[in-house]
Parts: C-alpha cells; structure tokens; sequence
C-alpha cells in the first residue's frame, strides 16, 4: 500500500470514526482532544506508531473508542515493522510485545485522569462552599425563626439568598425574563404550562417560571401561560 492510498484509507476510516462521535471536521478533532492538526497528519500517513501515546489516548477518549481499537483501526503490519524496528539489532519488533506495555500505560493514564478529576471535583466543590458560606450559615436560622413567626415577611428573607445568585452568575446562567412579564410567545424558549391553554407563536404570555442560560446556550425554557384578559387590562 503506497503513502497517499494509506492517507485516503487512514482518512475515510478517520472522518467515519468522527461521524460516529458527531465531530464535524479534523480542526474540531484537534480542538476537542488536544491533539496538534500536524500530529493527525502523521497518524493518516500511517506514522501511528510515532505518535506519543497520550494523544493516541485522547484521541480514543474523544473518538469513544477503546485504545485498542484506534491501534486496529490505523496500524498496519508493515507500519509496525517499519516503524518499530529496533535498529541495533535489525530486527523488527512484534505487535503482540507491545500490547501489555501499552496497557500498561493506558491504565497509568487512567488512574492519572482520574486522580485529577477527582482533585478538580473538590477543588469545585471548595470554590462553592466558599461562595455559599454566609447562606450556609444563616438560612437554617432563619428557616426556624420563620417557621415560629409566620409574621416575618418573606422580603426579608430575600437578601440571604444573594449569595446563591452570586454564585450562578459566577458559573455564567442567566434567567430568562421575569415573573409576571408579558412576552410574546416563542416556543424555541417558551414551555406553556399543562393546562394553562393553549398559544400560537407571537400571542401575548406571561411568565410564570423564568428560564436560564449558560453561555450562549438554554438550559431550561421559561415557562409561560396565555394572557387571560384580566391580566391585559390591568
């Protein structure tokens, strides 16, 4: 097999791997897993072997395939001999010697990955309690202070829930719209509520429950019933 019949069959398999995985193009592939366009090259010209084994291991994690089967998918007999030939010897090295070192270190890598998940998870859950600590310390008391004085105004309790906002602003969500606000209505961003009537897109709606977004992207739509007359008069 000659270098560029290697190329658009090393391709073919690639963008068919890609596919599956819902990656649009080979600049995506590099984005999502770190792997440099110019290494990608090289794994389509059939110079898998020459690829450092933790980008052989991202792009497997990107692609949703094992490693092994990215190493089934791209390597050849004769890349293998070629490329993983120990030249003091002369001697080209047997595929199936190096299957345990490879898993050998694709577990490391796991267990590296994992660890620092793990360490990212904590440090997450740190950063949050930080931000949440005056409400973790005064929303119980004043739960039980308003459970045993219905009196207390709700209002009251507002400003010890700031901190929670705070905190949903820092991780980017955003609501969408507010209580009581008359919108036309959307469904693209709009949920109409079970039972509350029905609504063509444009008809007036107010919003019974905001929604939010993170970056660009709706999380959740608000959800809104039709205007009844009473709410357009007054």
């Amino acid at each position: 097999m000659n270098q560029s019949t290697t190329y658009v069959s090393n391709q073919q398999k690639l963008q068919q791997l890609m596919q599956q995985a819902e990656i649009a193009n080979f600049e995506q592939l590099s984005q999502l897993s770190g792997v440099s366009q110019w290494q990608l090259n090289r794994l389509l010209t059939g110079l898998l072997p020459k690829l450092p084994i933790t980008d052989l291991l991202k792009l497997s994690q990107v692609l949703k395939i094992s490693l092994e089967q990215l190493l089934l998918q791209f390597e050849t007999t004769e890349s293998l001999s070629a490329d993983w030939e120990i030249a003091s010897q002369g001697i080209s090295v047997n595929v199936d010697s190096h299957v345990p070192s490879l898993q050998q270190e694709y577990k490391q890598l796991q267990q590296q990955l994992e660890q620092q998940k793990e360490q990212l998870e904590k440090e997450f859950q740190g950063s949050s309690i930080a931000a949440l600590e005056s409400w973790l310390l005064q929303w119980p008391t004043a739960a039980i202070v308003a459970q045993k004085n219905p009196s207390i105004s709700a209002v009251k309790l507002l400003p010890l829930v700031k901190p929670v906002f705070e905190l949903l602003k820092q991780w980017g969500l955003e609501m969408k719209g507010s209580v009581g606000e008359v919108v036309p209505y959307d469904p693209q961003s709009h949920q109409l509520l079970e039972g509350g009537g029905h609504a063509e897109p444009g008809d007036p709606v107010v919003i019974r429950y905001v929604g939010y977004g993170q970056d660009h992207k709706l999380l959740y739509r608000a959800k809104v019933s039709p205007v009844k007359k009473e709410e357009t008069t007054s």
